[in-house]
């Protein structure tokens, strides 16, 4: 049995980060696939044996005192860089500064990010007024990130941590998310920074797909 198993899914860019965390430090890992197109998270068995929230990732860590089952991304990368000493903090306004981009991509990027890429490029609303909104929600946490990394390469310190791959989470899909990042330079470049990074994998070589491409 590998050390950790993490239930995931191609489409989500929320397991996307914990699968880019294990990755990128080699962890003894094995991905588990969800139908959650199917279904598998709104089942009465999955909520109360895998996670009551009904979503992904859940990842398990198979540790010689028991099982450990995490759940929210966030959560995840905040022990895994704590199991692995890194991508972390190093004194403790780095700390609070990692929480506060963490929590600016629940909310903001990949809150926002996220759904806008469902409705558009996976169930194909078209553009309503909530895609609309979402649009402009997304775009002006791009503004923010943008500013951000204007004359810096990291969002929290002066390295990656797992503020950056959360942040990143859901960067390999601007165009299923209908964006155009030519207008935000310091995102592009803050992207391929990321994607040079020791390690990493785009989420197809990770993660099994829950919809036929």
């Amino acid at each position: 049995m590998s050390e950790f198993t993490l239930h995931c899914f191609y489409e989500s860019g929320n397991a996307y980060k914990a699968a880019l965390m294990l990755a990128l430090n080699k962890a003894d890992w094995e991905p588990l696939k969800v139908a959650f197109f199917d279904g598998e998270t709104r089942q009465a068995d999955w909520r109360e044996d895998t996670n009551v929230m009904g979503e992904v990732p859940v990842l398990i860590h198979h540790r010689g005192d028991g099982d450990l089952t995490l759940t929210q991304s966030g959560a995840i990368l905040a022990y895994l860089s704590r199991h692995f000493g890194t991508f972390g903090h190093e004194t403790e306004a780095e700390e609070y500064e990692v929480m506060r981009w963490l929590l600016f991509d629940s909310q903001k990027v990949s809150g926002q990010g996220g759904p806008l890429r469902f409705l558009r490029h996976l169930k194909k609303t078209g553009e309503t007024e909530v895609v609309q909104f979402l649009h402009g929600r997304f775009v002006a946490a791009l503004d923010i990130l943008n500013n951000r990394l204007e004359g810096r390469d990291w969002l929290a310190a002066d390295r990656p941590t797992i503020a950056d791959l959360a942040c990143f989470g859901y960067f390999n899909w601007p165009n299923e998310i209908g964006v155009d990042l030519g207008d935000c330079p310091n995102v592009v470049a803050w992207v391929d920074r990321i994607k040079k990074l020791d390690g990493f994998r785009p989420p197809e070589a990770l993660m099994p797909r829950a919809l036929e491409p």
